[in-house]
């Protein structure tokens, strides 16, 4: 097993992984499974509205998450095919993390979540979304995945 862990390290970056343990055939729960912690979603959040992209500006969110729980979370991100990884130009030792399809197709979930909190607790609009989502949510959220894509495709 040590090896497999090496050598996975070595030519792809990530520790090695179990496979999610699927609990029942529920979509709710499937979806849970995957992405349904509060790091994972954070991560998704920070990629989605504030363009984060390498490791070290994901330490950098007021919520202050641990390096190692990131770590873990970026690698069940990329192994379940939500982000894909790849070496940073200036620094290959680094890596830069970028949201696939998959991933962007949550953009109406995180605004719910993020509407949510907007409406039921103290939360601020950080994302600056409410105001556009009031106008119309459709086109919104709309315009946030054509930008995420577009992104992703540079």
């Amino acid at each position: 097993m040590q090896i497999a862990i090496a050598f996975n390290e070595m030519f792809f970056g990530d520790s090695f992984m179990k496979p999610i343990q699927k609990r029942s055939d529920c979509p709710v729960s499937s979806g849970l499974d995957v992405f349904g912690d509060k790091w994972t979603l954070l991560i998704l959040r920070d990629m989605m509205f504030f363009g984060k992209t390498s490791f070290s500006e994901f330490l950098c969110s007021s919520e202050k998450i641990a390096s190692n729980i990131l770590t873990d979370r970026l690698n069940l991100l990329h192994q379940e095919g939500f982000v894909t990884k790849h070496p940073a130009p200036e620094n290959k030792s680094k890596f830069l993390y970028t949201l696939t399809d998959k991933a962007i197709d949550l953009v109406p979930v995180i605004t719910e979540i993020s509407l949510w909190g907007i409406q039921h607790t103290n939360a601020k609009d950080v994302m600056q979304i409410a105001e556009k989502m009031k106008k119309n949510k459709t086109r919104a959220i709309k315009e946030i995945q054509d930008q995420l894509r577009a992104a992703a495709n540079q």
